[in-house]
Protein backbone atom coordinates (compact mmCIF):
# COMPACT_ATOMS: atom_id res chain seq x y z
CA UNK A 1 0.00 0.00 0.00
CA UNK A 2 1.43 3.43 -0.92
CA UNK A 3 2.60 5.64 1.91
CA UNK A 4 3.20 9.42 1.97
CA UNK A 5 6.85 8.68 1.19
CA UNK A 6 5.70 7.12 -2.07
CA UNK A 7 4.02 10.32 -3.26
CA UNK A 8 5.14 13.82 -4.17
CA UNK A 9 3.52 16.93 -5.59
CA UNK A 10 5.13 19.70 -7.59
CA UNK A 11 3.67 22.99 -8.79
CA UNK A 12 4.34 24.67 -12.07
CA UNK A 13 2.93 27.22 -14.47
CA UNK A 14 2.99 26.45 -18.21
CA UNK A 15 4.89 28.92 -20.34
CA UNK A 16 3.86 30.48 -23.63
CA UNK A 17 6.01 27.92 -25.48
CA UNK A 18 3.72 25.13 -24.15
CA UNK A 19 0.64 26.43 -25.99
CA UNK A 20 -0.94 25.14 -29.18
CA UNK A 21 -2.73 27.25 -31.82
CA UNK A 22 -5.92 27.09 -29.70
CA UNK A 23 -4.10 28.98 -26.87
CA UNK A 24 -4.25 26.01 -24.47
CA UNK A 25 -1.44 23.72 -23.42
CA UNK A 26 -0.65 21.25 -26.21
CA UNK A 27 -1.62 17.71 -25.14
CA UNK A 28 1.93 16.34 -25.48
CA UNK A 29 3.24 18.73 -22.84
CA UNK A 30 1.20 16.99 -20.16
CA UNK A 31 3.59 14.05 -20.55
CA UNK A 32 6.50 16.37 -19.77
CA UNK A 33 4.72 17.57 -16.63
CA UNK A 34 4.25 13.94 -15.54
CA UNK A 35 7.96 13.32 -16.13
CA UNK A 36 8.89 16.30 -13.95
CA UNK A 37 6.79 14.92 -11.09
CA UNK A 38 8.07 11.36 -11.64
CA UNK A 39 11.72 12.50 -11.51
CA UNK A 40 11.07 14.58 -8.37
CA UNK A 41 9.53 11.53 -6.68
CA UNK A 42 12.39 9.27 -7.79
CA UNK A 43 14.88 11.82 -6.46
CA UNK A 44 13.00 11.83 -3.15
CA UNK A 45 13.57 8.07 -2.76
CA UNK A 46 17.15 8.38 -4.10
CA UNK A 47 16.45 6.22 -7.13
CA UNK A 48 16.36 8.67 -10.04
CA UNK A 49 17.57 7.61 -13.47
CA UNK A 50 21.33 7.94 -12.74
CA UNK A 51 20.91 5.78 -9.60
CA UNK A 52 18.87 3.26 -11.62
CA UNK A 53 21.67 3.02 -14.17
CA UNK A 54 24.31 2.74 -11.44
CA UNK A 55 22.32 -0.12 -9.85
CA UNK A 56 22.47 -2.03 -13.14
CA UNK A 57 18.92 -1.46 -14.36
CA UNK A 58 17.09 0.63 -16.89
CA UNK A 59 13.41 1.32 -16.24
CA UNK A 60 11.75 2.14 -19.57
CA UNK A 61 8.14 3.28 -19.66
CA UNK A 62 6.24 0.47 -21.41
CA UNK A 63 2.71 1.77 -20.97
CA UNK A 64 1.12 5.16 -20.39
CA UNK A 65 -2.56 6.05 -20.09
CA UNK A 66 -3.82 9.63 -20.06
CA UNK A 67 -7.25 11.09 -19.41
CA UNK A 68 -7.63 14.74 -20.34
CA UNK A 69 -10.41 16.29 -18.25
CA UNK A 70 -9.88 20.06 -18.68
CA UNK A 71 -7.41 22.20 -20.61
CA UNK A 72 -4.52 24.03 -18.97
CA UNK A 73 -4.08 27.65 -19.97
CA UNK A 74 -1.08 29.94 -20.15
CA UNK A 75 0.09 31.03 -16.71
CA UNK A 76 -2.32 28.75 -14.83
CA UNK A 77 -0.80 27.33 -11.64
CA UNK A 78 -1.08 23.57 -11.62
CA UNK A 79 -0.17 20.88 -9.08
CA UNK A 80 1.15 17.58 -10.43
CA UNK A 81 1.09 14.65 -8.00
CA UNK A 82 2.96 11.40 -8.67
CA UNK A 83 2.31 8.34 -6.49
CA UNK A 84 4.00 4.95 -6.67
CA UNK A 85 1.15 2.43 -6.51
CA UNK A 86 2.82 -0.84 -7.61
CA UNK A 87 6.39 -2.07 -7.24
CA UNK A 88 6.46 -5.88 -6.94
CA UNK A 89 6.78 -6.82 -10.62
CA UNK A 90 6.75 -3.40 -12.23
CA UNK A 91 6.83 0.22 -11.24
CA UNK A 92 3.45 1.89 -11.64
CA UNK A 93 2.94 5.55 -10.94
CA UNK A 94 -0.43 7.26 -10.84
CA UNK A 95 -0.66 10.96 -11.57
CA UNK A 96 -3.15 13.69 -10.86
CA UNK A 97 -2.90 17.18 -12.29
CA UNK A 98 -5.15 19.75 -10.66
CA UNK A 99 -5.59 23.48 -10.66
CA UNK A 100 -3.38 24.66 -7.78
CA UNK A 101 -5.88 27.34 -6.75
CA UNK A 102 -9.29 25.67 -7.14
CA UNK A 103 -8.26 22.02 -6.77
CA UNK A 104 -10.23 21.08 -9.90
CA UNK A 105 -9.03 17.92 -11.61
CA UNK A 106 -7.41 18.61 -14.97
CA UNK A 107 -5.74 15.35 -15.92
CA UNK A 108 -5.31 11.78 -14.67
CA UNK A 109 -2.68 9.36 -15.90
CA UNK A 110 -0.53 6.39 -15.04
CA UNK A 111 2.72 4.97 -16.32
CA UNK A 112 4.19 1.50 -16.07
CA UNK A 113 7.92 0.89 -16.10
CA UNK A 114 9.73 -2.43 -16.01
CA UNK A 115 13.26 -3.24 -14.92
CA UNK A 116 15.69 -4.23 -17.65
CA UNK A 117 19.04 -5.73 -16.66
CA UNK A 118 21.65 -3.51 -18.32
CA UNK A 119 24.17 -6.35 -18.46
CA UNK A 120 21.95 -8.77 -20.39
CA UNK A 121 19.30 -6.49 -21.88
CA UNK A 122 16.67 -8.84 -20.49
CA UNK A 123 13.44 -7.65 -18.89
CA UNK A 124 13.07 -8.66 -15.25
CA UNK A 125 9.83 -10.38 -14.30
CA UNK A 126 10.14 -9.17 -10.71
CA UNK A 127 11.39 -5.82 -9.50
CA UNK A 128 14.99 -5.97 -8.25
CA UNK A 129 15.74 -5.72 -4.54
CA UNK A 130 17.23 -2.24 -4.93
CA UNK A 131 13.76 -0.80 -5.65
CA UNK A 132 12.37 -2.31 -2.45
CA UNK A 133 15.35 -0.91 -0.53
CA UNK A 134 14.78 2.60 -1.88
CA UNK A 135 11.07 2.37 -1.06
CA UNK A 136 11.84 1.19 2.48
CA UNK A 137 9.87 -2.02 1.94
CA UNK A 138 10.96 -5.58 2.68
CA UNK A 139 10.88 -7.65 -0.55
Amino acid sequence: MPTPEHSLEIELSPGFHDLDPMDIVWHGNYVRYLELARCALLQKIDYDYPQMRDSGYAWPVVDMRCKYVRPVRYGQRIAVRATITEWENRLRMDYLIRDAVTGETIHRAHTIQVAVDLGTGEMCFASPAVLFERLGIAP
